[in-house]
């Protein structure tokens, strides 16, 4: 089995290898018709998210890090209520059609859904998820270089329509030499990754038609006859989803968590891709409907209501829904009988892993600790960095990103550090994410940190606030009333407790934004600073106050929440602060390599 695996890794390395050359090759050139996508578009949830993209995908050009010739957007949430992935979709469809009148119905579009917040990977949640850095590549790639690299065999072999993903998550493959991933049959098609039964359960999975081959194949063209969003594993089994070993070997297969399938399996779904006639046809159907005021998710809402086995049922499954239930039902069941009789084609990847990094956990687990995802990508613990040898970093288990670290300073096992400057005497302890900081003075980060800090604008003026917390935190949990903030946590200590420790009082003034949803994401409880090293050094005091129990008072301060931050964030400056630390590493590589010619 562990020889099966490493067969596997191998596959999946050489394949993204070329993918990444191949890639590498157009970056700065501008592409030929056919050659590369129409249309790239990057969804936001508002307007300040979506000046943030423009800024950053305007960078990218500049400096010829993307393919050119191609036209790149920023299609925005309308204000309002959040109308989820699908929404955002249909909102997509609205802008191309503006943009572009029938002209669009002969392009080949990669929609990537960036529009949430990420709340549970915040050093993601001021410039975006699709910006989120790779321990890779010279300049350091992002999301988005990996996905437009990962997706780069796409296009030629498409016809017009849209591929949707999310930004999020990270599909490697590896299929015969001369074989290609075909998007050309009517309806939508979908990859399909081989999963355990319990990775099924956070994901959409596929009820396959019966298949006539007998032999096992790395690529293979099937039919769904339903799909399944997030079932239980009874539903897999009452469904007819779960496969199991035949005559023909699986042994060396892995689904996307690395599951022998040698057991019971399931294919769990990824991206998937609409032709132009069923584009025009949710797009005809948002037109009717004007303003949507609930969540649809494009997997759970429009690819259940595909396949000769869809039935109406999963509209009136409404768990996790609140106030907007009733017209939930509605939607759903109006985009049920939209879809109903189209096809719902699968492409099965038998050589495949899907990745999710959307976490703290995640993004620690496949940074660091997680030696599969860095061997197939080609990740590197010490990527594009100035670092001494003599400093104490811990070797492949700790990872460094386009940051700049002092000798004297020492970074644990199983911690990221991105786009920070690190000086002597700094100690970071295992499990941490620091982001965007600067450390002058003598500091200790308690093992479990997350330190992330932002360049503000406020009043006119560049100010400084550095959200700083437990990497386990739970920034979404919400309470109610004020009389429950006790239930909240921070740090794994009781939030009544730290507030008491830094002399706040529990008021409503504690919180922005939705006075009956209070949480640690609209706590204002982080300094804002005139410095960027003052901002780091006066939230890890609070940190400590709280790890060591001793009062560290923050009256005297303008306190924000990381909600109130992301209105205020100064992306212009954030974005200055990484190019000063690019272009020093740079020079310091040139006068190494003078020196050692």
């Amino acid at each position: 089995m562990a020889a099966a695996n490493t067969l596997l890794g191998v596959k999946l390395r050489e394949a993204t290898q070329r993918k990444l050359q191949r890639f590498s090759e157009l970056r700065g050139k501008p592409v030929a018709a056919g050659e590369f996508w129409d249309i790239v578009a990057i969804t936001a949830a508002d307007e300040k998210q979506e000046l943030a993209y423009k800024q950053q995908l305007s960078e990218k050009l500049k400096k010829k890090e993307l393919p050119l010739g191609v036209q790149y957007h920023v299609f925005v949430d309308p204000a309002g209520a959040k109308i989820g992935n699908g929404g955002s979709t249909l909102c997509a469809l609205r802008c191309l059609e503006k943009l572009y009148g029938d002209k669009w119905n002969s392009f080949t579009i990669l929609l990537i859904h960036s529009g949430g917040y990420s709340q549970r990977l915040p050093n993601a949640s001021a410039l975006g998820k699709i910006f989120t850095a790779l321990p890779f590549g010279n300049p350091i790639y992002q999301m988005l270089e990996l996905k437009l690299a990962m997706y780069i065999d796409f296009p030629s072999h498409m016809k017009p329509g849209i591929l949707v993903t999310c930004a999020d998550d990270i599909e490697l493959y590896s299929i015969g030499e001369c074989e290609f991933i075909r998007f050309d049959k009517p309806g939508f098609t979908a990859l399909a990754h081989p999963s355990s039964l319990t990775v099924g359960t956070t994901h959409g999975v596929f009820v396959l038609e019966p298949f006539n081959y007998l032999e096992y194949r790395d690529l293979e063209y099937r039919c769904c006859h339903r799909f399944l969003h997030k079932p239980s594993i009874e539903q897999m089994r009452q469904f007819n989803a779960v496969c199991r070993p035949g005559n023909f070997s699986h042994q060396d297969l892995a689904g996307g968590d690395t599951t022998s399938l040698n057991s019971e399996y399931v294919y769990t779904d990824s991206l998937f891709y609409m032709d132009h006639k069923s584009a025009k046809k949710l797009l005809a159907f948002y037109e009717k409907i004007g303003t949507l005021n609930c969540e649809i998710d494009a997997y759970g809402d429009f690819l259940q209501a595909l396949g000769p086995g869809a039935t109406v049922e999963y509209t009136r499954n409404t768990s996790n829904v609140t106030k907007e239930e009733a017209e939930l039902i509605d939607i759903r069941q109006r985009i049920f009988h939209l879809l109903k009789g189209t096809s719902l084609n699968v492409v099965v990847l038998n050589k495949s892993k899907f990745y999710h990094i959307g976490t703290t956990e995640e993004y620690l687990l496949h940074f660091t600790s997680d030696s599969s995802l860095k061997s197939e990508l080609g990740l590197q613990s010490i990527a594009f960095s100035i670092i001494s040898a003599t400093s104490k970093c811990s070797g492949n288990t700790s990872c460094i990103i386009q940051s700049i670290l002092d000798s004297r300073c020492s970074v644990a096992t199983g911690s990221v550090v991105e786009y920070s400057r690190l000086g002597p005497d700094v100690s970071v302890g295992e499990n941490c994410i620091i982001s965007g900081s600067y450390i002058i003075t003598a500091a200790v980060l308690p093992a479990d940190s997350f330190v992330c800090s932002l360049s503000l604008k406020m009043n006119g003026h560049l100010k400084y606030s550095t959200m700083a917390f437990g990497v386990q935190d739970n920034l979404k949990r919400n309470v109610k009333t004020l009389s429950d903030i006790k239930l909240l946590q921070f740090f794994g200590v009781c939030f009544l407790s730290c507030l008491n420790i830094w002399n706040l009082k529990v008021t409503e003034e504690l919180f922005s934004g939705n006075k009956t949803c209070l949480s640690l994401w609209n706590a204002r409880i982080f300094p804002v600073c005139s410095s960027l090293s003052d901002s780091v050094t006066t939230s890890l005091k609070m940190l400590n106050a709280v790890q060591n129990k001793s009062a560290f008072s923050l009256n005297n301060y303008e306190l924000l929440s990381i909600e109130e931050m992301l209105v205020y964030k100064d992306v212009e400056d954030m974005i200055t602060y990484r190019e000063q630390i690019f272009l020093e590493i740079t020079l310091n590589r040139k006068q190494f390599d003078l020196e050692a010619s």
